[in-house]
């Protein structure tokens, strides 16, 4: 059996871009096309899965991981895919309630095509698979 998320997307529109901390630098997030926002939080297994994960099978959008939770342990600071950090009012924006949770972005509309929560990168490749083509 495998894990899948059961929430139905929520009609809305959301912000096509954002501010966060990459290395200690404040930088600006701008999607220019198809983008998977995915928060995730520390001591979170199917969070470190998917930041561990090759992220090539989410072909057909950006994806960008984002986490309001400093790296204390380490745990993000030599994976393969980059965490940038970024503050409450960037989780509210995107109505991202709690990590582990992705949202799926029209970079045109802003309007979210699908959402789910995050048991790991395959999971969340099945439940984006049709909005990413």
């Amino acid at each position: 059996m495998t894990p899948s998320s059961f929430d139905t997307p929520r009609d809305r529109v959301v912000p096509t871009s954002f501010e966060a901390w990459r290395r200690g630098e404040r930088v600006a997030v701008t999607f220019d096309q198809r983008t998977l926002v995915v928060a995730v939080k520390a001591d979170c297994f199917g969070c470190r899965d998917f930041v561990q994960s090759d992220l090539g099978l989410l072909s057909g959008c950006d994806v960008r991981i984002i986490s309001t939770d400093e790296d204390h342990a380490g745990e993000w600071r030599d994976a393969p895919n980059e965490v940038l950090r970024v503050e409450l009012p960037v989780l509210k924006a995107y109505d991202i309630r709690w990590p582990p949770f992705y949202v799926l972005i029209d970079h045109e509309s802003g309007q979210v095509l699908t959402e789910g929560v995050v048991f790991g990168a395959s999971q969340v490749e099945e439940e984006t698979r049709l909005w990413r083509s």
